[in-house]
């Protein structure tokens, strides 16, 4: 049995694999970089442990949280210091109105003290109660419904800075279905979206809790950790080339093309981003291979940056602040790392500036050094720092966040069902389900299950 992919997802099935068969199946992980965990990974920033990637995970998802408990890290799970943030706009830092569903308002009260949209955006808001309805019927894109019922400022200014910071993504052309499904199902029976909005707010649970958490040693500390529970063999630098059926399982092809190395699987689990996983399906499984070359990818950069707490006029008391496209900033988001998970602080201030959304791949085309700049100058003019950081690391995610565009649930489940015809094959990852974690955890466990049935003759 083999996992193509050492990601959160591949190593997650291989763990899957292991909980459920123990040894009766002998899982090898096959990754072409040359460390395992994909976008979850750590090093160190002026001494402390910082994430390069992701660097939380969903608390009201339970995977990502039964995971690190299972493979021993449950001690390590930590919760933010704060939750409050902000969002860059209209020449100052405005927090998020409270009642909002990804942006959408609730509270026309709220939104009006945050200062995000202006008076004349304030007044096209209400305007959502008494337009006719707009009739969801089939998927379409974020702003093309929230536009139509609320107008463009909340777009522009609420909703596309919240879509920005998950997908590095644009509103008109990601799914509503897929990014914010919660609001989809409303829309499809509720005429005004701000009383759908106050619907969502008013049945979600008052005591769940903070939304996200993280571990001590960075969300990096959970691959190695999940890696060693699977028992399973992890080769890294291996690239496999080509995937081939064969009478009684798969044939994998590996190595450089002047040596091939062949390896044979039983079954096999696909867990790379849609890119690699088009390329290794494509003789088998055609057209999973042709919807999975037009899911798009961005590309992000992320400038860590550590200050002494005395750089700051006044040390940022929120988690960190967005910034809508329309405000033409080089940083999409900044997070006051050290603020937002207590333990890092160790008397300085860190944070994350992210940068680059899609479509803007010349800006991750500068030297690390002029990336630092951007990020060091936003800080400067945003938050009124003094002096350089004390250390710095740009860490660069080139087509590293898949674009849910309108079509994506339609577009997973013709793969899933191309797929579904070959015995001994699966595939999971952030290219279907979510991008976040759980939703990662969640595609292992399914592909992990589809794989169990057909080794134990309950499939093809």
């Amino acid at each position: 049995m083999v996992v193509i992919g050492a990601g959160i997802s591949g190593l997650t099935a291989a763990w899957y694999l292991h909980q459920s068969a123990g040894d009766r199946i002998k899982v090898t992980v096959l990754e072409g970089s040359p460390r395992i965990g994909g976008k979850l990974y750590a090093s160190e920033v002026a001494g402390v442990s910082m994430d390069a990637g992701a660097e939380a995970m969903l608390a009201r998802r339970p995977e990502g949280k039964e995971l690190a408990r299972a493979v021993g890290l449950g001690d390590d799970l930590v919760l933010p210091g704060t939750t409050r943030s902000a969002v860059y706009t209209r020449g100052a830092l405005r927090h998020l109105p409270k009642g909002q569903v990804m942006g959408v308002p609730s509270d026309l009260t709220e939104l009006a003290k945050s200062g995000i949209v202006s008076p004349g955006g304030l007044v096209r808001v209400p305007l959502d109660q008494i337009l006719p309805a707009t009739l969801v019927r089939t998927d379409v894109s974020v702003a093309a419904y929230i536009r139509a019922r609320m107008g463009a400022e909340v777009v522009d200014r609420l909703v596309e800075p919240l879509l920005g910071g998950v997908y590095a993504g644009r509103a008109d052309m990601l799914s509503l279905e897929a990014t914010m499904p919660r609001v989809a199902a409303v829309a499809r029976s509720e005429r005004s979206l701000l009383t759908a909005a106050r619907q969502l707010v008013e049945e979600a649970p008052k005591d769940a809790g903070p939304v996200f958490t993280s571990l001590r040693n960075g969300i990096g500390s959970l691959p190695e950790a999940v890696a060693k529970a699977s028992e399973a063999e992890v080769r890294t630098g291996v690239t496999v080339r080509e995937l081939h059926r064969t009478e009684t399982g798969w044939r994998l092809v590996t190595g450089p093309v002047p040596r091939p190395e062949i390896i044979e699987a039983d079954a096999v689990i696909v867990a790379t981003p849609g890119p690699a996983a088009a390329r290794l399906l494509k003789a088998e499984a055609p057209k999973a291979s042709a919807e999975l070359a037009r899911i798009q990818y961005a590309s992000m950069a992320v400038v860590t940056l550590a200050y002494p707490v005395d750089a700051f006029p006044e040390p940022p008391a929120s988690s960190g602040y967005l910034v809508p496209p329309v405000e033409r900033r080089p940083v999409k988001a900044v997070t006051f790392s050290s603020v937002k998970w207590p333990h890092l602080a160790k008397d300085l201030v860190i944070l994350r500036c992210s940068i680059g959304r899609i479509g803007e791949e010349h800006l991750l085309q500068r030297e690390d050094t002029e990336l630092v700049s951007l990020a060091t100058a936003e800080m400067a003019d945003v938050m009124g720092v003094r002096g350089l950081p004390l250390d710095s690391r740009v860490t660069r995610w080139g087509g590293g966040l898949p674009q849910y565009n309108v079509g994506h649930l339609d577009r997973v489940a013709r793969v899933r069902a191309a797929v579904a015809v070959q015995p001994g094959l699966a595939v999971c990852g952030a290219a279907y389900d979510g991008i976040g974690i759980p939703a990662c955890i969640g595609t292992a466990r399914t592909a992990a299950a589809r794989i169990l049935d057909h080794l134990s003759g309950g499939g093809q």
